[in-house]
């Protein structure tokens, strides 16, 4: 399977009472190794709920979804959180630093949970926190560092387990238009380095700068659009 990502009619349903709702109805797509790529719609056009399944944060009602060849639906609960932590690094709107951890502390974490002993741990986080451009942070707790250094930290912990795919969920949506720029740069770099980006966003501006977009609205993909290719 050439594609990192490769989705098959993926059909998820929800009930709402006596209603059942079509989160997602019979998407298929592609996404390769390496790619990067803006999922965007209006609010309950379903971009989350794919999101999530592509995440392994829930499964789909029916059709396939393969990330790295393993088939998402086919896993149990232990499965997929073994899966995510050692393929997947998620990046969130609202940070989800632990408060009471310094910014090293919260990027061991997933390191924590994969079973790496301390010294191996304490020296990766020290580097990805170096790498984000907050080595002078390091003992830092949230409280104590901006909004764009704590998305920071939350891309050192997102990178932690060495994953090959990051994605990000309105990334830039709690900071300021500036600091928005720098992380989406800092993506950029990722990138770049052979990451595989998927982010979910309704800024046009944020989207504009992946290599590729996925449009949604009613839990069907209504536009896949390349980047023209640079001059």
């Amino acid at each position: 399977m050439a594609g990192l990502i490769a989705a098959s009619d993926l059909v998820k349903l929800y009930t709402m009472g006596d209603e059942t709702v079509h989160a997602l109805d019979g998407v298929s797509f592609e996404i390769d190794r390496g790619g990067y790529v803006a999922i965007v719609g209006p609010s309950g056009s379903g971009k989350s709920t794919l999101m999530n399944l592509i995440g392994g944060l829930d499964t789909p009602t029916d059709g396939h979804l393969y990330i790295d060849g393993q088939d998402i639906g086919a896993m149990d609960d232990s499965d997929l959180a073994v899966f995510r932590n050692r393929t997947i690094g998620f990046v969130f709107q609202s940070f989800n630093l632990l408060p009471r951890l310094t910014a090293q502390e919260n990027v061991e974490l997933p390191l924590i949970y994969a079973g790496v002993e301390p010294k191996t741990r304490k020296a990766r986080a020290s580097e990805l926190l170096h790498r984000v451009g907050l080595g002078e942070r390091i003992s830092h707790k949230p409280t104590q560092l901006s909004g764009g250094q704590q998305q920071r930290v939350a891309i050192a912990r997102a990178l932690a387990c060495e994953p090959q795919l990051l994605l990000a969920d309105e990334p830039t949506g709690a900071l300021d238009t500036t600091t928005g720029k720098e992380i989406m740069g800092l993506f950029r770099a990722l990138n770049g380095e052979g990451v595989c980006v998927v982010l979910v966003t309704h800024d046009l501006d944020v989207a504009a700068q992946a290599r590729r977009t996925i449009e949604m609205r009613d839990g069907k993909i209504v536009r896949d659009q390349h980047a023209a290719a640079s001059a």
